[in-house]
């Protein structure tokens, strides 16, 4: 009898960016990185990409990444070659059907979008074409499975959570590391609640998420909320582009 291996235990690819800032419309990528793993056991394949924005990037932007601006300018390159690579290698893991692990994925991936709109007159559809993007964002699945669980929705609450160590003299700030974690963290999600999606289709899977996510972006906060407070977009796993996106 032929045996079946289920999505968390074959190939898998990660994708995490760092920023300006949290501004998906007007921010720009200044880090990007994608991390391909073929099954648990086999060593990672990365990719990472280093960006010179070609605007100023705040303080507070560098103490969350660890990357200056006179860094990008002496070592990242110019955004529109990078963008061009990037919606390249998501559109041929999307065409070879691996499935994407982005941590809060309308962050990552509508940033991207709009740089490649920004800086390559297309999007993120257009670079996918006929390929279908199977998206696992380990915070809607953590938040629809185990929504009772102690602790917080940050990835390193979610490392801890589904027991992830990540490697000794790992840097905070690499991208790649972060986006491995997300990616390991994923597997353990798939394996501690296999009896409620291990046997999901990843089309199925992805659309659930939208679902899950909106629930989430509609929860207790939008019963709280003051008036005038903007509200999480429930859409998922792309915000629509404004109307004046930069």
């Amino acid at each position: 009898m032929e045996s079946t291996t289920l999505w968390y235990e074959g190939p898998l690819a990660a994708f995490g960016v760092e920023t300006t800032g949290a501004d998906t419309e007007h921010d720009r990528i200044v880090c990007a990185a994608l991390v391909v793993q073929h099954q648990p056991s086999s060593p990672p394949r990365v990719t990472r990409w280093l960006v010179s924005p070609g605007v100023e990037v705040p303080a507070a932007a560098t103490r969350a990444h660890g990357l200056t601006e006179s860094h990008l300018q002496h070592f990242g390159r110019w955004p529109s070659p990078v963008m061009e690579e990037v919606g390249r290698a998501l559109s041929s893991h999307a065409a070879a059907g691996v499935p994407l692990v982005v941590m809060d994925a309308p962050f990552g991936l509508t940033l991207l979008d709009r740089e490649l709109r920004r800086h390559r007159n297309s999007s993120l559809a257009t670079y996918l074409g006929t390929g279908v993007l199977c998206v696992l964002d380990p915070r809607v699945l953590d938040g629809h499975l185990d929504p009772q669980r102690p602790g917080g929705s940050a990835l390193a609450d979610l490392c801890a959570a589904y027991e992830v160590v990540r490697q000794e003299g790992d840097d905070p700030h690499d991208t790649a590391a972060r986006a491995l974690a997300a990616l390991t963290v994923v597997r353990s999600i798939g394996r501690r609640h296999r009896d409620r999606i291990g046997a999901h289709r990843l089309a199925e899977l992805h659309a659930r998420q939208a679902v899950w996510h909106a629930a989430q972006a509609r929860g207790p906060q939008a019963w709280f909320a003051k008036p005038g407070e903007a509200l999480p977009d429930p859409a998922w796993p792309l915000r629509p582009e404004l109307p004046h996106a930069a």
